[in-house]
């Protein structure tokens, strides 16, 4: 043992003891951290202890889950096993996994994904599992192709590590098709079951860029695919999940490898996510040496203690504790909550601290819409971005009652002789307080201690009701009223600021009609009313300014007789004299006069919450920002909005104004989205739409508060 590593292991002793027994919190992190300051190479020289080996486990979600029962099924063979089980996933957190255990037959440790391109060249792994990729923390990651960047360059730095991935994502599974490594491919043989949807969107090929075909589709763009215009499709697979069924009971399906059985699963759990997760477990598990026996004792005997889909009963109420951090993650808890005909409270905590990310932008990629179906519900929004939560549930026809935590809910529900079940959803810093309030009210029950405290927010059913805001409202004729564009909708994502100028449109019984225009279809822009264009980055981008090339003309015209044009993020760059795709400077539509382009700044992108004052409403605008290109604006055109927080950069850091406005048409950096907890801005669009000076008016309320929590925060008065 080298005199660094030795001095590692004594500062990783001294500080795992101090921060057990003095601080009395858990010491998953910090210790590995001290250890790696005095030794670099710490990880490399323990891997040494790992008699057969190590396995890597990352993916968007389910890491945790996966890693804890690959662990659990080779304890069960008998096996000893050093495993980060807390989900400390970056180095740190493995590094302090290894120093706090001896020697060990295999390691199985969860990886953040940008950070295995740091830990599988020291650990020189035997397997890397890659359970899914999906849009995650975009203020910290960016975009998935600089996760699949780094994770095709820890497999080219260890190639002895064979690659396990998800066959059935086609993100995974070009990875698999980029590197040398031996790979073995995991997936489903069928549908999850008779509800499953086929295939019929298409996601972008990631070697051609073409659309890609699906036979069926389980969620998100995992199931077996087929690019139209080259060969890459779902790989052959070596592990294939066959006869899966899956209800609100539980699930069950056969393990198959070269045609031969492997094992049976039954399990307690539901969701098509769940299948994909044991599915990798019992793949994995069985390439370590462990039988189909010890993975289903394992399975049978696993009572996750960490948050993760964590099970309690809380004065009667059947209550389930699970993590969802992305529109993947909080989707498929939705559709096991909807499983539930029964009462049911569903509760929804949402923080934007550094662990979490602090753009929450991605809540409007969420399917809210389908809690709205069931017929006896109650919904709670918590968390730090509590206000934020509840304004996309309101946008989705569901109304959701403010509480600061677990003990609030039950309290309420206690007053209502609410005797469903209960589903509480937290996303990673807000997990451990909403656990830690949910044990301590499962004590209370054991206890008969469970108290009873008065409410000023009565009961709903849980949906708003659009009659409410109509009824109030003027019978102005509007004509035929607005049709939304919804512009390539599959490359560039305005979901949210299309929810918004819909739902304001119904409420106000204004008749409306969204055409979603796919890449490659035919537009007449004389037959919209407001164009959006949403934001998009790198391929997406490029493919983009390609289409729009095709149609400049009618575009162009569309603008310049007063057309409403909306312009987010990535799209807006476009519409300029030059812009800047994949670090690639090229000409733009020449719409606008504007370039925009990289500068030589220390900072590559700006990221941050930005506050606006603009000459389109009395209110300030709040949203978030994240680009790494620079727009500058020539004499023409004039900005949207004037940089009024100090956090945040707009166009660029120099000027400090952020979008551009020409005619009718606000280009603008600002996502959250835009029109969200900006509704002055929204109504602006919509008035010049109809050609009205006026709109009725609507109860703003949850708009308005969303918009003030961001005020203060900022320190904007």
């Amino acid at each position: 043992m080298g005199v660094r590593q030795a001095a590692a292991k004594g500062i990783s002793a001294l500080s795992t003891w101090g921060l057990r027994h003095v601080f009395h919190r858990p010491a998953e992190n910090f210790p590995g951290k001290l250890a790696l300051y005095a030794d670099p190479h710490i990880i490399s020289g323990l891997a040494k202890n790992l008699q057969k080996g190590s396995v890597v486990v990352c993916g968007t979600n389910g890491k945790t889950t996966v890693s804890n029962l690959i662990a659990d099924t080779l304890e069960k063979a008998h096996l000893k096993v050093i495993c980060n089980r807390g989900g400390a996933n970056l180095d740190s957190g493995i590094a302090t996994a290894l120093l706090q255990a001896g020697k060990a037959d295999w390691g199985i440790f969860e990886c953040d994904e940008l950070w295995v391109a740091k830990v599988l060249p020291q650990l020189k792994s035997d397997y890397l599992l890659l359970l899914n990729l999906f849009h995650d923390q975009l203020d910290r990651v960016g975009e998935i192709t600089a996760i699949q960047d780094a994770i095709i360059a820890a497999l080219k730095s260890s190639p002895q590590t064979t690659f396990v991935f998800n066959a059935d994502d086609p993100l995974c599974a070009a990875i698999a098709a980029k590197v040398l490594n031996p790979t073995i491919a995991l997936g489903l043989a069928s549908p999850v079951n008779e509800t499953s949807p086929v295939g019929s969107e298409a996601e972008l090929c990631q070697m051609c860029s073409g659309a890609l075909d699906y036979v069926f589709r389980s969620y998100g763009q995992l199931g077996s695919y087929a690019c139209r215009a080259c060969d890459f499709g779902r790989p052959s697979l070596d592990f294939a999940a066959f006869d899966i069924k899956v209800n609100a009971q539980g699930l069950s399906f056969t393990v198959l490898r070269a045609q031969e059985e492997q094992a049976q699963v039954v399990a307690a759990y539901s969701g098509a996510y769940m299948v994909y997760n044991l599915l990798a477990v019992v793949s994995q598990s069985l390439l370590l040496g462990a039988s189909a026996r010890d993975f289903q004792e394992a399975l049978d005997d696993f009572d996750p203690q960490n948050g993760r889909l964590q099970r309690f009963a809380v004065e009667g109420k059947q209550t389930l504790l699970n993590l969802a951090k992305n529109p993947v993650g909080f989707d498929q808890n939705l559709s096991l909550i909807m499983q539930d005909t029964g009462s049911v409270a569903a509760a929804f905590f949402v923080n934007d601290k550094e662990g979490d990310g602090h753009d929450v932008s991605w809540l409007w990629d969420i399917d809210f819409e389908k809690l709205a179906t069931h017929t006896d519900m109650r919904v709670f929004a918590g968390g730090a971005r509590k206000n934020d939560v509840q304004l996309r549930l309101k946008y989705a026809g569901i109304s959701a009652e403010l509480v600061e935590g677990a003990h609030d809910i039950f309290d309420r529900l206690a007053q209502q002789s609410f005797a469903g079940s209960a589903y509480l959803i937290a996303n990673y810093t807000a997990l451990p307080r909403v656990k830690e309030e949910l044990l301590q009210r499962a004590q209370k029950t054991d206890a008969a201690q469970g108290g009873v405290f008065s409410s000023d927010q009565t009961a709903t059913d849980g949906r708003v009701d659009a009659d409410t805001y109509a009824e109030t409202l003027s019978h102005a004729s509007y004509g035929s009223g607005v049709r939304i564009v919804h512009l390539f909708c599959n490359l560039l994502n305005d979901k949210g600021n299309l929810i918004c100028l819909k739902k304001r449109c119904e409420w106000r019984a204004i008749p409306v009609e969204v055409v979603s225009v796919t890449r490659g279809q035919k537009l007449a822009f004389a037959e919209g009313d407001i164009v959006l264009l949403g934001d998009c980055s790198g391929r997406e981008q490029m493919l983009a300014l390609e289409e729009l090339q095709g149609i400049k003309e009618a575009l162009c015209d569309f603008v310049e007789n007063d057309g409403v044009l909306l312009a987010t993020g990535g799209s807006f760059q476009l519409l300029g004299h030059e812009c800047l795709v994949a670090d690639e400077k090229i000409a733009g539509l020449g719409l606008l006069d504007m370039v925009t382009k990289r500068t030589d700044s220390k900072t590559e992108r700006l990221v941050s919450d930005v506050v606006l004052e603009t000459e389109l409403a009395i209110q300030p605008v709040v949203g978030y920002e994240n680009h790494t290109e620079r727009t500058f604006l020539g004499s023409k055109v004039r900005p949207f909005g004037q940089v009024i927080s100090s956090f945040g950069f707009g166009n660029n850091e120099t000027e400090k104004l952020d979008g551009v406005l020409y005619k009718n048409l606000v280009g603008s950096y600002v996502q959250g989205p835009l029109l969200a907890k900006n509704p002055q801005i929204a109504d602006v669009l919509l008035k010049r739409a109809l050609q009205l000076s006026e709109l009725p008016a609507l109860d703003d309320t949850a708009e308005n508060e969303a918009n003030a929590f961001m005020l203060k925060r900022l320190g904007i008065k």
